[in-house]
């Protein structure tokens, strides 16, 4: 398996980056279209310079959009927006032969009534797969031919109209599925099951500890069975981004990693 490292808010520039993950010996670093240093118009800039660190040092990367990215927003000029930064996003990747761009399927915005909370996406659930299926498409004319996979990623637990919104994704093979097994955790394994059905999509991981409703931990501070989901992370021969938020926490998960029988 090849391991890799987030960007981490403590390292400012790539330099710093590239510096902690050939430190550690990792493989690659997910840039975080969050910050504002990995938006696609400052990616392009220093489009040459991320090429040549891959020729110098073989250290490659994976692309994490915008957290906020939704796609299938009600709105039509917030929706293209999104999609358009998807597109440019997928564009880079191809440049750069950048093999996963990792996406959060949106839950969209939900109204709390005295009983229950009802999400807009499922309410109007006719509106919300049409934007879906346009985004698939969208997006797979953009890939084309590239070996590039566009990994959605679970979050807080999928709801029924996101599980349907994913199996529509996948019906093209440019998608396939994030495991992230912190969020897995403290979401109460509500989307084990589905990723299991859909087991031979895994293509990629974020791999972090968890202790109740906390993640993000360090590999090996909390009760997640990580030999399990790393069997079969294994398995699928997925890339694995260990995802915790400081460089003394990515340390520690190396080391239990290293450590591991």
């Amino acid at each position: 398996m090849l391991y890799g490292m987030p960007t981490l808010i403590e390292c400012e520039t790539i330099d710093e980056n590239l510096a902690l993950c050939r430190e550690l010996g990792l493989d690659f670093i997910e840039l975080n279209m969050n910050l504002p240093q990995f938006q696609a118009g400052e990616l392009r800039r220093d489009i040459e310079k991320y090429r040549r660190i891959t020729a110098q040092t073989g250290v490659f990367f994976t692309l994490h959009l915008d957290e906020n990215l939704n796609f299938a927003d009600f709105n039509p000029l917030v929706r293209e927006a999104y999609c358009q930064t998807a597109v440019e996003a997928i564009g880079i990747a191809r440049e750069l032969q950048i093999p996963v761009v990792n996406l959060h399927m949106p839950a969209g915005i939900h109204f709390t009534l005295p009983e229950k909370k009802v999400y807009l996406f499922d309410a109007y659930r006719d509106d919300f797969m049409e934007a879906v299926r346009r985004f698939r498409d969208l997006c797979e004319n953009e890939v084309g031919g590239a070996d590039l996979n566009i990994c959605i990623e679970n979050t807080d637990g999928y709801r029924a109209f996101q599980q349907e919104a994913v199996e529509a994704l996948l019906e093209s093979s440019c998608f396939a599925l994030t495991w992230d097994i912190g969020h897995s955790h403290a979401a109460g394994e509500r989307d084990e099951a589905f990723l299991l059905v859909h087991r031979d999509r895994l293509a990629h991981f974020h791999l972090h500890d968890a202790v109740g409703k906390s993640n993000h931990l360090a590999l090996g501070a909390g009760e997640v069975d990580l030999p399990a989901r790393l069997r079969i992370a294994k398995e699928n021969r997925c890339r694995c981004v260990i995802e915790t938020k400081t460089a003394a926490a990515l340390r520690q998960s190396v080391g239990f990693l290293k450590n591991m029988p």
